[in-house]
């Protein structure tokens, strides 16, 4: 279970303090007086000691410098230390939040400029084409090859470039092209691209889009091809039809004229898509259907149906790394039975295509599905399952011991702190003794499921979960001479000197046993409540 998101950021220099993110300067300046008297190296003699001391000293300073500060604490509250420590240079003009907001605004979008800069972004597929029946006639495997690539780079916020390339080899014959789009964002609403092509298909063109509406879009472009000066034109309708499904025609006139209506769907689990295209003596009809069993497998069929085609398609796919999937494919049709491999990485491909035969035998056809596949499951059952599940627990082992390190490194912060406040907190409980005022018994900070489970537990087994700390001495610490103690609202109590986060990503509570005028009282509170104790409402 996760801590809630909608916990307040930005105050982790409150809570060491124990102030509340409204706090004066006045008492920013108290609070200041009382931790640093607390903690100054200069009261302890033993070296081990003084180090503690030194090390808290330096977190309270620098709290203090920063909350101290009118205008660091305005950037703090609004950023966190990412603002403070982001090199914007105070002066007379930054008085106001708001205009320290903008400058620190400024300094980000010239960070992002930056990157930006120098981020490309990079895409490929590789096509490699083989044929059994041509290696088995001693003809070799490869029958062509098929490479793409495109690299696009923004150059400003409206302002983008791609540049890309292809090559085709088919037997004896090939070819290629270059292509370079210069994209230009003239509003939220529209767009116009700039396209050239050198090679086997050079043109220059011109594309526009629009957003109509909320639920529709247009793109209209003009092309003249370089080598017989054809003019061809192109548009494109979109329409959201649905929350998850949408549709578009696209008309194309030109040496191929053709005209398609298509639709798409797709929701979490499933994506299905279909298109009729009628072109100058021909048609060409296509569906596919990817249902995903998993966040990393898949299984998906589609057929196409056309002049010159026929074919159903069957496959799955396996997500192997976070950035990686491989894909499996099962052709039949007119042209032969086909396997097809699939790599995707990033933004690059794998495609390789393998022609098993051009004869429709049913029994190979059968077997060329069955076997792969009966293949693919029993190494999945007892190779591929077997090896991710020791992975993940193997990951889930690493996890665990680290957070554990960085759990015991706190631990060991917070008993460090406990340490430095235990002579002032024992002499406060004992003046609160003396005068039956408010004393603090037990207190204790954690998972909230095991708190809230107090009354089943023993008291040892309680205390001894690593889910759990004890804070007694710092709440005792924390007890004022009038006799109360106070924790303010919005600041996570993990904050508080003394205090640590024993169970990180978990909901936590404070639970507390205290003892008043003679009487006992106990009272438990969330991460981020407010406590305000002695309080009637929490007697026993």
């Amino acid at each position: 279970m996760d801590e809630p998101n909608e916990a307040p950021e930005n105050r982790e220099l409150y809570a060491l303090l124990n102030l509340s993110p409204e706090a004066s300067d006045e008492e920013i300046r108290r609070a200041y007086r009382q931790w640093a008297q607390a903690y100054h190296p200069d009261k302890y003699q033993s070296p081990h000691m003084k180090d503690i001391a030194t090390e808290n000293f330096q977190r309270i300073c620098e709290a203090y410098e920063i909350l101290s500060d009118s205008n660091k604490r305005q950037i703090y509250d609004i950023y966190g230390m990412e603002g403070v420590n982001s090199g914007l240079e105070l002066g007379a003009t930054l008085n106001r939040a708001e205009e320290i907001k903008a400058e620190l605004e400024r300094l980000k979008r010239m960070k992002e400029r930056e990157k930006m800069a120098a981020h490309f972004r990079s895409s490929g597929t590789i096509l490699a084409n083989m044929s059994l029946p041509h290696c088995l006639n001693g003809d070799g495997l490869f029958r062509g090859m098929a490479m793409t690539s495109e690299i696009q780079s923004d150059l400003s916020k409206r302002d983008a470039i791609t540049i890309g390339g292809n090559l085709a080899v088919d037997g004896n014959e090939g070819g290629g092209a270059a292509t370079a789009v210069f994209r230009h964002q003239i509003s939220e609403a529209s767009s116009v691209e700039l396209v050239a092509s050198a090679g086997l298909r050079a043109l220059v063109g011109v594309q526009a889009s629009r957003t109509l509406s909320s639920h529709s879009a247009a793109t209209m472009g003009l092309a003249l091809s370089l080598q017989d000066g054809s003019l061809n034109l192109s548009n494109l309708w979109t329409r959201q039809l649905s929350e998850t499904a949408s549709g578009h025609i696209q008309l194309a006139l030109g040496t191929q004229s053709s005209i398609a209506v298509g639709w798409q769907k797709k929701d979490e689990r499933r994506s299905a898509s279909g298109e009729v295209k009628f072109g100058t003596g021909s048609f060409d009809t296509s569906v596919h259907y990817t249902h995903r069993f998993s966040p990393k497998s898949l299984g998906c069929i589609g057929g196409r149906v056309g002049s010159s085609s026929l074919e159903i398609e069957v496959g799955g796919g396996r997500k192997i790394s976070k950035f990686s999937t491989v894909r499996w494919l099962y052709t039949i049709g007119i042209q032969g039975i086909f396997w097809k491999f699939e790599l995707h990485r990033g933004g690059q491909k794998l495609i390789i295509p393998i022609l098993l035969t051009k004869h429709l035998n049913p029994v190979f056809a059968s077997g060329a599905l069955v076997v792969p596949a009966s293949m693919y499951f029993l190494l999945k059952k007892f190779i591929i399952k077997p090896y991710y599940l020791r992975r993940n627990k193997q990951k889930a082992l690493e996890k665990d011991e680290k957070t554990s390190s960085q759990v015991k490194e706190a631990r060991a912060a917070a008993e460090k702190a406990q340490k430095l406040q235990e002579n002032v907190a024992n002499r406060k409980r004992n003046k609160q003794l003396e005068t039956g005022g408010l004393v603090i018994m037990r207190a204790l900070y954690g998972n909230e499921r095991v708190l809230c489970n107090l009354n089943s537990s023993s008291e040892t087994s309680l205390e001894s979960t690593s889910e759990v700390i004890d804070v007694t001495i710092p709440l005792n610490f924390l007890v004022n001479d009038s006799g109360q103690l106070k924790l303010h609202e919005g600041v996570k109590k993990s904050g508080i000197m003394g205090f640590c986060d024993p169970c990180p990503g978990e909901p936590k509570q404070l639970y507390i046993e205290y003892a008043y005028a003679g009487n006992e009282y106990k009272v438990s509170v969330g991460d981020y409540e407010e406590l305000i104790i002695p309080q009637g409402a929490h007697r026993i």
